[in-house]
């Protein structure tokens, strides 16, 4: 919570209780020094700050006191004789209103997003990437070519000015609140949420070049919400690109001005049979795989100085690495069958195209939330769903039966990635969001379910360490510590290698 907000809160509250507590010829004076005082609040609030649709009671509350007792002060036989009831249901009114502000201000926080832990400061930049050679199948203008926006994360030494906002593209917050059910106006407030990196910084001459990481949001999600992930990588000496993968997220800003939506969930029905779902579901990861392996032919010619940036000829290409979260972690897999790419972590993703070609003999590092690690160890165990189970979930037999059958290919998938050198673990009282930075938007998500029990910054911090282990491990040669085993540091995280 930011600091003139909260004192604008307090002033709020401070006038009405003055209001109340005071007898009517000694309230005077006093609500006019403490409107004076909660209008210079405000003032500076809305010009430091920025104002907020959640803090639009307490702007009410300010101005109309203000004025009223600005009015009696000079007015000295002050405004006419209000009627009891009147008074008591604007004192009842005064009353709702900031319990309703506290809420907001509760659910919705302008809140810090946690600092990265490594050495190096970091800096960002964003490309607009235009692959000629394919055509876009989910946008509705005819011939149009598929167009991506990625931003990149990389270390530098120092940083002038102030840091980049965690969502510059403004103009998306909308459709973000729409994402979650809600008004459009919603979470315009996260514009005022700070990143820790810097716009356009010279990268850091400490190394000659640093490997590269690339990767992908989850369906409906955005390349904004793995921001502190980025950033931490990027402070340990990683340059981490994060592709926003064009109408498969909630809404990607070009820089044009067009802003494009999710089209994608046009591919999933309720009316579908399983197979369908299934088929659909490889082809969009389809698309999302040739994304990744166009994104790292533009990183080659970034390199060799073909694309104008402060990376060339930073870029480790033989060192790469890619991640994603949810069907993002599955394009991460799907893509890591490029030679190019030599390890990768799955956040709590499903795989696709799974059958009618070999597994992937390359390390890589399974993450999941505890609910998916659920349904995945009923698989393992032959778990035969019961008829009242198979009604809770809203699943016919014959779905449940196949997709039975193509975890088990998964879990096979697994078994091999992690023969390679991998991991298969899960993290405790976690949720499928706590692998994006969601988690941090409002604390009613956990609530609601939509996030686990466990803290945002505790889940933050474990996901953290255990993607940079892993990575050090196989692009750096160092670490390693924690794929080992249970490590006493973070006992909320659970090895399950053993059990496939």
């Amino acid at each position: 919570m930011r600091l003139f907000e909260l004192l604008l809160f307090l002033s709020s509250i401070g006038l009405f209780a003055l209001t109340i507590l005071l007898k009517k010829g000694r309230r005077r004076i006093p609500v006019f020094v403490a409107s004076g005082i909660a209008t210079v609040v405000l003032v500076i609030h809305w010009t430091m700050e920025g104002y907020r649709v959640q803090l639009f009671f307490p702007y009410c509350i300010t101005i109309i006191f203000a004025a009223i007792s600005s009015y009696s002060y000079f007015k000295k036989n002050g405004p006419p004789r209000i009627p009891r009831f009147m008074l008591g249901s604007a004192y009842t009114t005064i009353a709702i209103m900031l319990v309703v502000t506290a809420g907001l201000m509760y659910a919705f926080p302008v809140f810090k997003l946690p600092e990265p832990t490594g050495e190096f400061k970091v800096g960002t930049q964003t490309f607009h990437l235009v692959d000629t050679n394919r055509e876009e199948i989910f946008g509705k203008a005819r011939g149009a070519k598929r167009e991506l926006m990625v931003q990149v994360w990389y270390p530098v030494q120092t940083g002038s000015g102030k840091y980049a906002p965690f969502f510059p593209d403004t103009q998306i917050l909308r459709y973000m609140s729409a994402n979650y059910g809600l008004p459009g106006f919603t979470l315009q407030h996260l514009k005022y949420v700070s990143s820790h990196a810097y716009s356009g910084a010279e990268v850091s001459p400490a190394q000659n070049s640093y490997p590269l990481i690339l990767a992908n949001p989850g369906f409906g999600s955005s390349r904004f919400l793995h921001t502190s992930q980025a950033e931490n990588l990027a402070s340990h000496g990683y340059i981490v690109a994060v592709i926003d993968h064009t109408y498969n997220t909630f809404a990607t800003e070009f820089p044009d001005g067009r802003i494009t939506t999710s089209s994608t969930n046009d591919l999933f029905s309720p009316d579908h049979d399983y197979r369908t779902e299934s088929r659909n579901r490889d082809k969009l990861g389809k698309v999302l795989t040739d994304d990744v392996t166009f994104t790292l032919d533009q990183f080659e010619l970034i390199q060799s100085g073909q694309i104008p940036s402060h990376l060339k000829g930073r870029i480790d290409l033989g060192h790469v690495g890619v991640f994603g979260h949810s069907i993002g972690g599955a394009t991460a897999y799907d893509a890591a069958y490029d030679p190019r790419v030599a390890v990768g972590i799955d956040l709590d993703g499903a795989l696709y195209q799974l059958r009618d070609r070999e597994g992937l003999q390359k390390p890589f590092l399974f993450m999941n939330s505890e609910s998916e690690f659920e349904r995945l160890k009923m698989v393992m165990d032959n778990h035969a769903y019961t008829e009242a189970e198979l009604k809770r979930m809203g699943n016919t037999r014959e779905w449940m039966d196949q997709v039975t059958e193509d975890k088990k290919v998964e879990l096979e998938r697994m078994r091999e990635s992690v023969d390679s050198g991998g991991q298969f673990l899960y993290i405790e009282n976690s949720e499928h969001l706590n692998f994006t930075d969601v988690q941090f938007i409002s604390p009613i998500f956990k609530m609601l379910g939509i996030t686990g029990k466990i803290a945002s910054e505790r889940a933050n911090a474990v996901i953290n360490a255990y993607m940079l282990d892993f990575f050090d491990m196989y692009l750096k040669n160092q670490g390693g510590v924690l794929m080992k085993g249970p490590d006493s540091r973070f006992p909320e995280v659970k090895f399950a290698s053993p059990l496939l």
